[in-house]
């Protein structure tokens, strides 16, 4: 199957792109509706100017199987982010700034690179601030050569409009969905109407791709994967959101249910947040997943931070 983008009718994409980018003049690229404008390079909540900033592009093998496969995912990973987690594992990156200001032809020649290099996707994380300058880069990097399919990896707090802009264009969604209630997504990740927005959110991106499609060899084509980080003492609130996945979005969606929470950042110390997970609070996640009658997606092992199990 041929990525979204490369179906898309002559002149599409730079459409996007020039729509999106005149958004960044009264910023509204994510939920937080800032109004700032970066195009003079001004920075809202998430400290994006105009020019996107990258920490590390690379081929990772640690994602979903059908996400990495034999040569890895090719990841870029965007400085920078519209959330504040206390546990972050990437805060350097997400809080602190880490990375470097790249121009437009740096960012397409990364995800030409990585075509080169044989990895079987451009996999964007963290990328909802720079959505217009990826969209831009795009359009130069398709112009090159560019044929792999586009994953889009996020924190799931995204503004409708800007996902829209991503249709046909996007082929794989790679979502969390981090909380089933807005007390805790408001204290442990500073979101504000979390659950609200992301719902919404998976609700587009599962209209735009649909259920997880592979190709022979079992890589991943098109199609919605959410994650859920299970959180010490219950504070995700997975339950709920099992059960809304399942009733919401669809029983046979792909679900990565996450093990690997240590406490990092701003939760180590933190009299709810400054430990590991226990076996009976892991069970007991893999227990909802099951009550919730989800059939497809990855169980992660508690032990092994990166190793994930077939659930179906």
């Amino acid at each position: 199957m041929r990525p979204g983008y490369l179906r898309l009718p002559a002149g599409e994409l730079q459409r996007r792109a020039d729509e999106a980018l005149a958004r960044l003049g009264h910023c509204c690229i994510c939920p937080r509706h800032c109004g700032v404008d970066r195009l003079e390079g001004e920075r809202g909540f998430c400290q994006a100017g105009f020019r996107p900033m990258v920490a590390s592009w690379n081929a990772h093998v640690g994602e979903e199987p059908p996400i990495s496969g034999s040569r890895g995912s090719g990841t870029i990973f965007f400085t920078y982010c519209s959330g504040r987690c206390k546990f972050c594992q990437n805060y350097p990156i997400s809080q602190l700034g880490v990375g470097q200001e790249v121009e437009l032809t740096d960012l397409a020649g990364m995800m030409l690179e990585l075509q080169q290099r044989g990895c079987h996707n451009i996999n964007l994380v963290t990328a909802a601030h720079f959505v217009p300058q990826f969209l831009a880069a795009l359009s130069l990097a398709v112009a090159e050569g560019l044929r792999l399919p586009l994953v889009y990896n996020s924190s799931g707090y995204e503004e409708l409009e800007t996902l829209r802009l991503l249709e046909g264009i996007v082929d794989i969604y790679l979502p969390d969905a981090k909380y089933g209630q807005d007390g805790p997504a408001r204290e442990f990740s500073g979101f504000s109407r979390y659950v609200e927005i992301n719902r919404a959110a998976l609700k587009e991106m599962y209209r735009q791709v649909g259920e997880l499609e592979l190709d022979e060899q079992g890589l991943a084509v098109r199609g919605l994967i959410i994650r859920h980080l299970v959180l010490p003492g219950g504070l995700a609130g997975t339950p709920q959101v099992l059960r809304w996945i399942a009733r919401e979005i669809s029983p046979t969606v792909h679900v990565s249910l996450l093990a690997q929470y240590f406490p990092a950042h701003r939760a180590l110390g933190d009299p709810l947040l400054g430990r590991k997970l226990n076996w009976e609070e892991y069970d007991a996640a893999i227990e909802a997943f099951e009550r919730a009658g989800l059939e497809n997606g990855w169980l992660q092992e508690l032990e092994e931070e990166d190793t994930c199990s077939e659930s179906s």
